[in-house]
C-alpha cells in the first residue's frame, strides 16, 4: 500500500507510487481527506489536499480511485450552498456541527429524496450524447432535465420506467450501446470539473445580459455569454455589485462563489436571497441559485477547486438550454491560493510571486463562459463576472492585469466614488465594454431605433467632461466659456441623474431598458435644446434659471418604471418653456 512519505500544509508527497495518474482523486490519510494528483515523477507523487491536514502523519495510507476529480450533477443542487468541493454544507453541519469536521464524506446531491419524473424516451428511441431522457421540477422555477453524458456514446434504448417519483441513483432508462454492452441511466452523473463539457459550436453573443443597472446596460453592457472583471480595491462595493446584479440579471440560474472571502458576507447572500423574491417570477430567488461557499477561514487548496466546481456546474445547466450567470468572488483569492500551493511546490515563481502559469489558469477559467449551440440542439450561455482584489487597488498588479487581457468588459470600481456615495462605484473613464457594437442590433430591434445613437451621445459628454476638468482644477469653471460650462453641468446631470443609483428605492433599484433609454433621450433633449437658446443669445444663467437640470436628475424617483408615457409629457413641457425663454430673449 502507498504511503504518505512528506506533508507540507495542503501538500502531501508519497515516495516510489506506481498507481497513480495525474489529477486523480485520491484519499489522504485514515481520516481518508480528499486529495488530488498534482504532479508525478520517477521518486515522488505530490498531491494537493482540499481539507485541512492537521494530524496528519507519514506513514498513514494513501488510496486512489482512478477517477479524476469530478463534481457530481443532478437534481438537487439548486437551493443548497455547497462547499469548494461539492460536499453540501447543510449535511456538514448535520455530521460534525459548525466546524467541518476533516474526512467528513456526505453524497453532493440528497440521495434520499425523490423527484416526481417523466420520462420522454420510448422503448427503440435512438439516444445520443446531450439528449434529455427524463424530466423532473427541481425547484418551482427550474425544471431539471437528465441528458445522457457526453462521455456516453449513446445507443438505443431498450427499457425505461414508467413516470413516476425515484431518487437520483435509480435506474430509469437502459440503453444498449454500438458494441452490444447494456447501459443502465440514473438520474445523476458526474464529470470531472477540470474538463470543459462539449458543445456542438460557440455562437457568436448578440443577446445583452440585462441587470436592470444604468451604467452596465447602457454606458457598460454585457452579453448573455459573455465575461467582464470588477476590479476595485477594500470597501469599493465589488462583492456588493454582485449581489445586486445576482438578484437582478436576466439569467434563468445563478451560481455564486464565494472563494476566499469573509465567511460574513456569504451568511449576508445566504439571509439576503432568501428573503428576496426574483421579481421576473415572484417566487424566492434561492429557487434558481446554488451557492459555492469556500470562505477565507476553509482549506487554502479547495478554494481552487471552489472555481472549477462553479463552472462545472453551470456548463451542466447550460447543456439543459438555460442560461446562467456566475459571480466569482474573487478571483484574486483564488490567485493568492495557486501562490502558495505553487511555493510550497517550489516552483519558480514569476511576477509578485504568483506562479508563471497564473496567465493561463485564468483564460481556461474565462474561456468556459460563452454562448453555445448544445449537443441537444438547444441553445444556453453561461456569462462570469469575477471580482478582483487588487492589493491597496494598484491595477497594475499581475492578477488584474492578466484578467484584463482574457475579458471583454472590464468595470473599474474607483474609491473616490465608492467614498462619495456614488453607487455602483464603476468609473465610467477608466472602464470598457467591447460589447456594444455585438449588441447594437437587439438594443436597436427591442428598444429605439435611436438607443446607440443616443447612448453614444451621453459617453461623448462624459469624455468631454474628463477633458475639461484638468482645466477646472486649475482655474475654475468661471474662466471657461458658456457651451462649456453647459456641458459640465449636462455631465453632472448624467453622473448624478443616471448612472448614479440608489438600490434602495423600489424604482430606481432595478430599471427597464425602455426607462434607462428614455432617461438618456430626456438629457440629450435638454443639452439640444440648451446649446440652441445658447446660440440664440440666452444667457447661460437663465438656462439654469428654469430648473430643469435638477428636475432631471429626479426623474429616477419621479417617474415610475411602469409609466413610461410621462416622459413625453416632461419633453413636451421642457421644450415649451424653452420656447418661452428664446421668445424672452
Amino acid at each position: 500500500m502507498d504511503t504518505i512519505f512528506s506533508i507540507n500544509g495542503p501538500v502531501v508527497k508519497v515516495k516510489n507510487a506506481r498507481a497513480f495518474s495525474m489529477q486523480e482523486m485520491v484519499y489522504v490519510g485514515n481520516k481518508r481527506l480528499i486529495g488530488e494528483v498534482i504532479r508525478v515523477t520517477e521518486g515522488f507523487t505530490t498531491i494537493q489536499v482540499y481539507e485541512g491536514t492537521t494530524g496528519l502523519q507519514p506513514g498513514e495510507p494513501v488510496e486512489g480511485t482512478g477517477a479524476p476529480m469530478s463534481a457530481t450533477l443532478g437534481p438537487g443542487i439548486l437551493d443548497n450552498i455547497f462547499d469548494g468541493i461539492e460536499r453540501p454544507l447543510k449535511k456538514l453541519e448535520e455530521l460534525s456541527g459548525a466546524f467541518i469536521a476533516d474526512g467528513a464524506n456526505v453524497s453532493s446531491i440528497d440521495t434520499q429524496k425523490k423527484y416526481n419524473c417523466s420520462m420522454t424516451v420510448n422503448v427503440g428511441d435512438k439516444l445520443n450524447a446531450g439528449d434529455v431522457y427524463c424530466t423532473c421540477p427541481e425547484t418551482l422555477l427550474i425544471e431539471h432535465r437528465c441528458m445522457l453524458s457526453p462521455l456516453s456514446k449513446g445507443g438505443e434504448v431498450i427499457w425505461r420506467a414508467p413516470d413516476g417519483e425515484y431518487t437520483v441513483n435509480d435506474t430509469v432508462v437502459k440503453i444498449r450501446l454500438a458494441n452490444g454492452d447494456e447501459q443502465e441511466l440514473t438520474l445523476c452523473q458526474k464529470w470531472p470539473i477540470r474538463t470543459p463539457r462539449p458543445c456542438r459550436q460557440r455562437l457568436h453573443g448578440t443577446r445583452p445580459l440585462i441587470t436592470g443597472q444604468r451604467i452596465i446596460d447602457t454606458v457598460l453592457p454585457i452579453a448573455k455569454g459573455g465575461t467582464a472583471a470588477i476590479p476595485g480595491g477594500f470597501g469599493t462595493g465589488k462583492t456588493m455589485t454582485q449581489h445586486q446584479l445576482a438578484k437582478w440579471c436576466d439569467a434563468d440560474i445563478i451560481v455564486y462563489i464565494g472563494c476566499g472571502e469573509r465567511g460574513n458576507e456569504m451568511t449576508q447572500v445566504l439571509e439576503e436571497f432568501s428573503e428576496l423574491i426574483d421579481p421576473h417570477t415572484q417566487r424566492p430567488l434561492t429557487d434558481r441559485t446554488v451557492l459555492i461557499a469556500n470562505t477565507s477561514n476553509m482549506p487554502v487548496a479547495a478554494r481552487e477547486a471552489s472555481i472549477y466546481t462553479g463552472i462545472t456546474l453551470a456548463e451542466y445547466y447550460r447543456d439543459m438550454g438555460y442560461h446562467i450567470a456566475i459571480m466569482a468572488d474573487s478571483t484574486s483569492r483564488w490567485a493568492e491560493a495557486l501562490r502558495e500551493i505553487s511555493g510550497r511546490l517550489e516552483e519558480m515563481p514569476a511576477e509578485e510571486g504568483f506562479p508563471a502559469y497564473l496567465p493561463s489558469r485564468i483564460s481556461e477559467f474565462y474561456e468556459r463562459a460563452g454562448y453555445v449551440e448544445n449537443l441537444n440542439g438547444t441553445e444556453g450561455s453561461v456569462t462570469i463576472i469575477g471580482a478582483v482584489s487588487p492589493q491597496g487597488s494598484d491595477f497594475s498588479e499581475p492578477v488584474t492585469q492578466n484578467t484584463k487581457r482574457f475579458v471583454r468588459c472590464f468595470w473599474a470600481l474607483d474609491k473616490s466614488l465608492a467614498y462619495a456615495r456614488h453607487y455602483p462605484a464603476i468609473n465610467w473613464n477608466t472602464s470598457y465594454s467591447e460589447y456594444v457594437g455585438d449588441l447594437e442590433e437587439y438594443y436597436t430591434k427591442n428598444v429605439n431605433k435611436d438607443f446607440i445613437s443616443v447612448r453614444q451621445e451621453i459617453s461623448t459628454i462624459l469624455v468631454e467632461e474628463n477633458t475639461l476638468m484638468e482645466i477646472v482644477k486649475l482655474m475654475g469653471t468661471d474662466v471657461l466659456p458658456d457651451d462649456q460650462k453647459l456641458l459640465i453641468e449636462t455631465a453632472r446631470i448624467v453622473r448624478v441623474g443616471f448612472l448614479q443609483q440608489n438600490a434602495y428605492h423600489k424604482d430606481d433599484t432595478y430599471v427597464p431598458l425602455e426607462k434607462q433609454y428614455l432617461m438618456m433621450k430626456l438629457i440629450t433633449d435638454f443639452y439640444a435644446l440648451a446649446k440652441k437658446a445658447l446660440a440664440d443669445g440666452t444667457a447661460y444663467d437663465k438656462i439654469l434659471s428654469l430648473g430643469w437640470a435638477d428636475r432631471i436628475v429626479k426623474v429616477k424617483y419621479d417617474i415610475p418604471n411602469d409609466k413610461p408615457e410621462m416622459f413625453e409629457d416632461y419633453t413636451k413641457q421642457m421644450i415649451q418653456d424653452f420656447e418661452k425663454l428664446t421668445e424672452v430673449a
